[in-house]
């Protein structure tokens, strides 16, 4: 079976933006620094983070990880604002929930759990499936949010995905995940996503084992980890599936309508947002400032938290 890393790209696409390059921090610490609290949603208990008190700021991570992606952002905000970070349906410390259709009810829970936290004027940060989840609640409820900070986020024009070829180095992968056994012998067996990529997700080292230790917690079997497979299976590809499609092809047509405050952090070479894109999304959005931080993969989190968390602390104050 051939298989690629949903990391590997072409040589770097463009040269550095005019933005700065920001100084490049140590490993990120492991210790999660937070108790989650638990609320039951549609008859299945939701794990999350709430923390501070004032304007929310609403987390949102995607697959393979938890609201441990954000454990060294976090406290960059939440002196000032009210930092929220869930844990989505079946992932982290929510319930594992049997899914029969990942998006539609991973969704359904997502968006119930911030309806009944009551959130106004929020802010969205937002990352991997956490980004077509969230750019989904602001559209279908734009009296609650007022601006979203996006990185590795799935976005135009690279979304939808009109075809495996339009894929590029990512083809194989994906068409190995599509295939029924295949994708069963990677992602649950081998535990690919977590051991593979999401520990080697970065050009400047692997994860710290006490950092992996805590990403595995969750998915101590191969049956736990079906979630972690299902994700990249709705992964619309020329029009399939067609429920996702139609929900990531209407975010898409909104976003590029849109006024409010956006934030865009990007690295290179990055795997959804390469250094192409993010050139390609200045020229496409409206209201949008952006951070280039440097090197980095799909995970920036895990890089570059403390900048993250600095930019994005200052953005909060102005907008």
């Amino acid at each position: 079976m051939k298989r690629r890393s949903f990391l590997t790209s072409a040589a770097a696409l463009a040269a550095a933006t005019s933005l700065p390059v920001l100084p490049t921090l140590a490993a990120a610490g492991a210790e999660m620094p937070y108790t989650k609290k638990v609320k039951t949603i549609l008859g299945h208990k939701m794990a999350y983070v709430d923390e501070g008190q004032g304007r929310p700021v609403v987390f949102l991570h995607g697959n393979p990880t938890s609201s441990y992606l954000w454990r060294n952002i976090i406290p960059h905000v939440s002196k000032t604002h009210r930092a929220i970070a869930p844990d989505l349906i079946g992932m982290g410390d929510s319930e594992k929930v049997a899914l029969t259709d990942t998006y539609a009810e991973s969704a359904a829970h997502l968006h119930q759990l911030l309806d009944e936290l009551d959130i106004r004027d929020a802010v969205l940060v937002i990352h991997d499936w956490g980004s077509a989840l969230g750019w989904h609640y602001a559209r279908t409820r734009p009296d609650r949010i007022s601006a979203i900070c996006f990185m590795e986020a799935m976005a135009p024009p690279f979304m939808p995905i009109p075809s495996y070829e339009a894929l590029g180095p990512f083809e194989d992968f994906l068409r190995t995940i599509n295939t029924p056994g295949a994708g069963e012998q990677l992602i649950m067996k081998e535990n690919y996503f977590l051991d593979n990529f999401l520990k080697h997700s970065s050009p400047k080292g692997a994860l710290s084992e006490a950092v992996m230790a805590e990403y595995n917690r969750y998915y101590p079997t191969s049956a736990d980890r079906k979630i972690l497979l299902d994700w990249p299976r709705e992964i619309p590809i020329g029009g399939a599936p067609a429920d996702v499609a139609a929900v990531v092809q209407a975010n898409s047509e909104w976003l590029l309508g849109t006024t409010f405050p956006k934030l865009m952090f990007h690295v290179d070479p990055g795997a959804i947002i390469p250094m192409q894109m993010a050139e390609a999304l200045k020229g496409m959005l409206t209201n949008l400032e952006t951070v280039y931080l440097g090197a980095g993969g799909h995970f920036l989190q895990e890089d570059y938290p403390d900048e993250i968390g600095t930019a994005l602390a200052e953005w909060l104050r102005r907008v």
